[in-house]
């Protein structure tokens, strides 16, 4: 087995430089670090993990608490694309991922006591329930950690900019000529539910468009069925909504079948706009026209945050990733 003793030879440095380019030591130029590190891939040097834990006082482990109410879990496409970003950019820097649960051995643990019993260095958490006294705990303890798709006061966070987003989708209905613009919204015990609900609020405001009570329906935790009956109480409604912009695409998806099955057209009778991008849009009938977050940037965002709090290098940070209005087949002009 190859040892840093090996690597010393064969580059000249000494033992004691290889080991802090190794380890990612601020003290050594990136270039000695550059031949160190090629020669270690030439040689096939493993790192003793024990070691480099006592060395750099690490575990070089990052805890992944992943908890939502839309019982699709980690399949979900928004939140998949987000951890997989994350991961590729925690794992360029050396750290492995452990998934958080409240079970080790058979034994029910907390979060918290999940963290501390593996040691992890930091923890990204994407839960759609901060109020959940156990992720309180967590974020509370001395455990660095950075929240996805939501606003803190007690953590970093990393999340889109949802009323620009909001903004974005009002604005391009209005400029097709669309007056009658209803919503359908996620729960509001959802950041995401709450926040995008208000920012359409905002913007219809921003366009001096009538916000009708009957046109905020509630869509449910992001869901196709969700979004299917919401859509179906604003086809009851005396005067329909010529367009509707939409929390989440699943619910989108969702409002299409409900009007296809009423028998109207999208986008011919009523236009829809979703939100999040994910890869059905572009399989749909019509495609769906919608905002899309950018799930690499936030996944890129959320591991610099972490790892420089992981480092002592910053304190709370907010970091927020700009979005952009997808325009697919789904939105028509009013005529």
């Amino acid at each position: 087995m190859t040892t840093i003793y090996d690597i010393s030879k064969e580059t000249g440095f000494s033992p004691t430089t290889v080991s802090k380019a190794l380890n990612d030591y601020p003290d050594i130029s990136n270039r000695t670090k550059q031949i160190i590190l090629n020669k270690a891939r030439e040689l096939g040097y493993i790192p003793n993990s024990h070691a480099r834990i006592l060395i750099t006082k690490k575990s070089w482990t990052i805890g992944v608490l992943f908890d939502e109410k839309l019982n699709i879990g980690i399949k979900h496409p928004f939140f998949n694309s987000i951890i997989e970003s994350f991961k590729k950019s925690i794992e360029s820097r050396g750290y492995d991922l452990l998934f958080i649960s409240k079970d080790i051995g058979g034994r029910k643990i907390s979060y918290l006591d999940h963290c501390k019993i593996r040691g992890v260095d930091g923890v990204i958490i994407i839960s759609s329930d901060f109020e959940n006294s156990e992720i309180q705990e967590l974020i509370d303890s001395n455990i660095p950690c950075v929240l996805i798709d939501v606003e803190s006061d007690k953590a970093s966070t990393v999340h889109s900019d949802n009323l620009q987003g909001c903004f974005l989708g009002v604005e391009y209905l209005y400029s097709l000529g669309h007056r009658k613009i209803a919503h359908i919204h996620g729960k509001l015990d959802t950041y995401a539910g709450h926040v995008r609900k208000n920012g359409y609020i905002k913007a219809m405001e921003k366009f001096n468009l009538e916000k009708k009570d009957e046109y905020i329906v509630d869509g449910g935790y992001f869901s196709f069925d969700g979004g299917y009956k919401a859509m179906k109480k604003l086809l009851e409604l005396d005067e329909i909504p010529t367009a509707v912009f939409v929390a989440g695409d699943y619910m989108a998806i969702g409002a299409i079948s409900a009007i296809t099955e009423n028998g109207l057209k999208v986008p011919d009778d009523i236009s829809i706009i979703g939100y999040d991008d994910i890869e059905h849009c572009k399989y749909t009938t019509p495609k769906l026209t919608t905002i899309r977050q950018n799930t690499e940037l936030i996944g890129e965002n959320a591991a610099d945050v972490l790892i420089n709090s992981i480092d002592k290098k910053n304190a709370r940070t907010s970091v927020i990733v700009p979005v952009e209005l997808v325009i697919r087949n789904s939105c028509k002009a009013v005529k």
